[in-house]
């Protein structure tokens, strides 16, 4: 893991500036102006805090700290910044600090048996996992896996949390490439030293190509996913037909228990518009869902009607997006070009991104919007790291470089914990990532 550094520092000229914080009382220095060399970058003007800290705290522990002028992050040199800015440095200048958006801790590495190709973080209960191995992975904690999800015949490329509220009990999604999709419920307080084996209720049929993704409605009776078969079925996540009676086959005994029974479901309805893989469902709003695809278009469905609403198109195969941001309106989606790309859908008449993030190497496996922040979001890549972002600047907060081969999969835990699972068979923890 690494902060972004900053350019070897030379130059003499110095520049008032005030030092101010949101920060709780014991991250509070003196407001007094003082002159400071204009050449200093983040870590310079991060060193300064934690000096002035230490002086009135002797137990004080240095720690990573950002700042912003005028709303916006500073990423590079105070003079190129002020120049850049068109901000006057003869007059007092006022700086916000925060602290750093980055793990400050390293979690012991949970490991997989095949690549891990999915991963949920919505519940601060539990971790659902996705892998190679045609399983699916209950986490309680870094290293703790308490069930086991058995039945895919081949690798599971998308899991989904439908519901996890309400006496321990919580219900999941898993996609498959072996074209089906499977429904689970578990008791999420279980916290065996040994995983439960348990066996899906409902399977679900009726894509004729690998699944690729899975999502849940926020009410969490329907999940709707997407096929490479080019659709989007959407189906019921309770364990009657649409006459409310129990499609069942007949309960089996294995080791001298017997399981229970298994229903089979069809989708609800399928919507057809893509021409190409749909590579990324979400269903941020009752009656919308999003969809990204290899031909390279992002759509908005209306579920009632199954009408495709609207469309943008960036000329390159999508691979993930997600709803976020401001007023939870903004469309990240990374693809293969790999740029991530935010779009705003509010502003009519162009398809132009309002943010472009060029710093991967490869293409984006994944991008996650922060649930309590308009400005956060992280992205995953084929070149082996996890980047986290802040609008306010166009440098990444932080890069997360723990995998030791391509990352796959990555979303956000407890709020302050990024996980992240690829081709090395390692789900990653990474913690301690303070979000204001």
């Amino acid at each position: 893991m690494e902060i972004v550094s900053e350019p070897n520092e030379a130059n003499s000229k110095r520049i008032q500036v005030r030092f101010v914080t949101k920060l709780k009382a014991s991250y509070k220095v003196p407001n007094t102006a003082i002159a400071i060399p204009s050449h200093f970058h983040r870590l310079g003007l991060s060193s300064i805090i934690n000096k002035l800290l230490q002086a009135a705290n002797s137990e004080w522990k240095t720690e990573p700290f950002d700042f912003l002028i005028d709303g916006e992050l500073v990423r590079m040199p105070l003079e190129e910044f002020l120049l850049a800015k068109g901000i006057s440095a003869e007059k007092t200048l006022e700086i916000e600090y925060i602290r750093a958006v980055a793990p400050r801790k390293e979690e012991e590495p949970s490991p997989h048996d095949d690549w891990v190709s999915a991963v949920d973080g919505s519940s601060p209960s539990f971790i659902l996992t996705g892998c190679y191995d045609g399983l699916g992975r209950v986490w309680k904690r870094a290293g703790l896996c308490t069930h086991i999800l058995e039945g895919h015949s081949n690798a599971v490329s998308s899991v989904s949390i439908i519901n996890s509220e309400g006496a321990g009990s919580a219900t999941i999604a898993t996609a498959s490439k072996d074209r089906t999709l499977r429904l689970w419920k578990f008791d999420a307080e279980d916290s065996n030293d040994h995983p439960t084996r348990i066996r899906a209720f409902k399977i679900l049929r009726g894509h004729n190509a690998s699944v690729h993704s899975v999502a849940a409605k926020t009410s969490g009776d329907m999940i709707c996913s997407g096929s490479w078969d080019c659709t989007i079925n959407l189906w019921d996540t309770n364990d009657t037909d649409t006459d409310g009676d129990t499609v069942s086959f007949k309960k089996r005994k294995v080791n001298n228990k017997v399981e229970e029974p298994q229903s089979e479901g069809e989708a609800v309805s399928t919507l057809v518009g893509h021409t190409q893989c749909v590579s990324c469902v979400i269903w941020p709003q009752h009656e919308t869902i999003y969809s990204a695809s290899w031909d390279h278009s992002v759509r908005k469905w209306d579920v009632e009607t199954g009408k495709d609403l609207s469309d943008i198109f960036c000329g390159k195969v999508l691979n993930c997006i997600d709803v976020g941001g401001e007023g939870s309106a903004l469309i990240a989606a990374g693809v293969s070009d790999p740029i991530l790309r935010i779009w705003d859908p509010r502003k009519p008449g162009t398809s132009a991104p309002v943010f472009q993030f060029s710093s991967h190497s490869s293409w984006i496996s994944a991008c996650k919007w922060h649930n309590r922040s308009s400005v956060h979001l992280l992205s995953s890549s084929y070149d082996g790291k996890v980047m986290l972002w802040d609008l306010r600047t166009a440098f990444p907060l932080a890069i997360i470089d723990s995998h030791k081969d391509k990352v796959l999969c990555a979303d956000w835990w407890k709020g302050d914990c990024v996980v992240s699972g690829g081709v090395d068979a390692q789900l990653r923890f990474s913690s301690d990532i303070s979000i204001q």
